[in-house]
């Protein structure tokens, strides 16, 4: 059989840590040449040492070397690269730098920007997911003018009410009101909190759901019109916002509610000619969902789909940005077993401070079912000038329960010392019932650890 030729002859990976060694490793397979961008403070990093060639873009601070467009364009120009790949976080979603890679004859492995720009604010998210006839929450159909519009809409909607920034993530420019008089006191500061954050103040309405799962939907396009899901997701184990543990499929969904959500996720973005991998986020509240957001980007929990799914996405978001047709059609897409994440990152387990420093003792769990997204070993450093993630760890068994115990043992085998991690809190958490019986919601995570405390 011949040997079919590479998407791309050379790809610069934007990013760093263990999301820029999964690019580097897709890369490796499809034949491509890599280039790893670096911080002074990473050179010796392993996305620096496995990459084909390495550019350093700045001093440590991500503002002045992984947030610098400039720099980074200026070493996909010098290395000559035919496209970039920016991961998640830092560039990955952002429109001028999506625009600047392709002004400069590379190809962007991602969304076009229209669509970079259509999901990074949730209210033209919202409208799209409309169009489209998807489940929105009830709600302000966009920002709210002011605060006697704010209190007119939450009447229409009945209290309790959600507060958003309309360009808000991560949990910031977001607060629950309980009536009239929170919401006149909450209003202004929730703007306030969305313009230095996110540089725009706009805020919008919606209804509050007390007790909601997190779940979501890996959709594929590409650029002949073909969209596929490769199934669900739930992340709804969570503190402070912040996802902690994910598993595919998500569990506890009747075949109907399943098919719905994956539909309207398919609909969404084949609606809008949306092109590459991206993620449809719902709330699911008992036999009912409503749209949340869609995020245009690699996943950090891409790896649970991967593994139920068998296809690797990574790959498949570089060969839909070079243009080639979907490689399987929505019947092709099969499902096996069960598969949960656990992001162990650099932080107190039970306060989630920081704990950056060296790791002075390193083991990482193996055998059959086990999987490490990591870019950290023995004597590495942690940096406290980036995110806290230091590894992602995944196991897949035949069913969820096989995959829990699996992922009992692996957590045990997992050494990580020099710093402390979340890891404790992740495994008292998936033998409590609460994981066990799926009887979890988005907010359960800080109750759970509060009644521990007392």
């Amino acid at each position: 059989m011949a040997r079919m030729a590479p998407p791309f002859e050379k790809v610069l990976i934007a990013n760093r840590g263990e999301i820029a060694l999964r690019v580097i490793r897709a890369c490796k397979e499809l034949g491509i040449r890599t280039v790893a961008v670096y911080s002074e403070v990473d050179q010796n990093a392993l996305h620096v040492r496995f990459a084909d060639e390495a550019v350093c873009i700045g001093p440590a601070a991500a503002r002045d070397s992984y947030l610098k467009i400039p720099h980074v364009i200026s070493a996909a120009e010098i290395t000559g690269v035919d496209a970039v790949h920016p991961g998640y976080g830092f560039l990955a979603e952002n429109i001028a730098f999506a625009e600047a890679v392709r002004a400069h004859g590379m190809e962007f492995i991602g969304p076009y920007a229209s669509h970079l720009a259509t999901f990074g604010d949730k209210l033209s998210a919202k409208d799209a997911a409309r169009d489209a006839g998807v489940p929105l929450l009830p709600g302000s159909k966009g920002s709210v003018s002011g605060i006697e519009e704010a209190v007119t809409v939450a009447a229409q909607v009945g209290y309790p009410v959600l507060l958003k920034a309309a360009f808000g993530g991560g949990g910031k420019g977001m607060r629950v009101v309980e009536d009239e008089g929170a919401l006149r006191r909450a209003f202004d500061l929730t703007s306030a909190e969305a313009e230095a954050a996110f540089g725009n103040g706009a805020v919008f309405i919606e209804r509050f759901v007390a007790r909601p799962r997190h779940v979501e939907v890996q959709v594929a396009c590409d650029k002949h019109g073909n969209g596929i899901h490769l199934g669900t997701r739930d992340c709804s184990l969570q503190r402070r916002h912040q996802k902690i543990i994910e598993e595919a499929p998500a569990p506890n969904l009747s075949d109907e509610l399943r098919a719905a959500i994956c539909d309207s996720a398919v609909r969404l973005v084949q609606s809008v000619g949306y092109v590459s991998v991206g993620t449809c986020e719902f709330l699911v509240d008992g036999d009912e969902f409503f749209f949340l957001e869609v995020n245009p980007r690699i996943q950090v929990e891409h790896p649970v789909t991967e593994e139920v799914t068998g296809v690797d996405l990574v790959q498949l978001q570089i060969r839909i940005a070079a243009g080639e047709p979907l490689p399987l059609r929505q019947q092709d897409v099969t499902f096996t077993g069960h598969a949960i994440e656990v992001r162990v990152n650099a932080e107190d387990p039970w306060t989630f401070l920081p704990s950056p420093g060296r790791i002075t003792g390193y083991n990482a769990p193996g055998g059959l079912g086990v999987r490490i997204d990591s870019a950290v070993h023995e004597h590495a450093v942690v940096q406290p000038f980036y995110d806290s993630l230091v590894a992602k760890l995944i196991v897949k068994g035949k069913d969820r329960e096989h995959a829990r115990r699996r992922l009992m043992w692996a957590m045990d085998e997992f050494v990580v010392e020099g710093i402390k991690t979340t890891l404790p809190l992740q495994r008292a958490l998936v033998e409590d019932p609460l994981f066990t019986d799926v009887q979890y919601h988005t907010r359960i995570v800080d109750r759970w650890i509060e009644q521990r405390k007392a």
